[in-house]
């Protein structure tokens, strides 16, 4: 019993080590414009869901899905989000499709996360992604106004539709 213990003691180390031999010589090409592979997404996914899961505080949206609030979070979203996850007039940019792992297109796909776990992402963001954490420079009101958004995103009144119309550049 002893010697087969140790095996899978031995067995664990061996894969660790090759592992980390893998890594550290660079043979995994880590290029955000090369798609990674199956097992990657597959870890990499299931490792943020579990994180978000666990870190997400246990909080309720304390706005309204009223049309200040909306109007307000289509600005905010038009002004810090729409760059990289897209607005009616351009779903999915060509900013959009040079993130690896990909970019949620909000427009094509609504988000179904719940509204506690997106505040979190919002306001810490997730590494190795590009999704900053906005906890710098948004406060925790404007972040539930875009949770509120983007959980309305599909009936929105006209008001916060007409935010997310491309705005031309002013002459210079």
């Amino acid at each position: 019993m002893k010697g087969f213990l140790l095996g899978i003691i031995a067995t664990i180390i061996a894969l660790f080590v090759i592992g980390m031999i893998i890594l550290k010589t660079g043979q995994v090409d880590f290029s955000a414009d090369k798609q990674p592979s199956e097992a990657e997404t597959h870890f990499a996914m299931s490792a943020v869901d579990a994180s978000t899961d666990r870190h997400a505080p246990d909080v309720k949206n304390p706005l309204a899905a009223d049309e200040a609030t909306l109007v307000s979070g289509a600005e905010l979203y038009m002004n810090h989000c729409a760059g990289c996850h897209g607005s009616p007039s351009d779903p999915e940019s060509a900013f959009a499709k040079s993130f690896n792992p990909p970019v949620p297109v909000f427009f094509k796909d609504a988000p179904d996360m719940a509204e506690n776990q997106n505040f979190y992402i919002i306001q810490h963001g997730i590494r190795w992604t590009g999704m900053p954490a906005w906890n710098k420079s948004l406060n925790d009101n404007q972040i539930w106004q875009l949770v509120t958004f983007l959980s309305n995103i599909e009936k929105l009144p006209p008001a916060a539709k007409k935010k997310l119309e491309a705005q031309p550049f002013p002459p210079q």
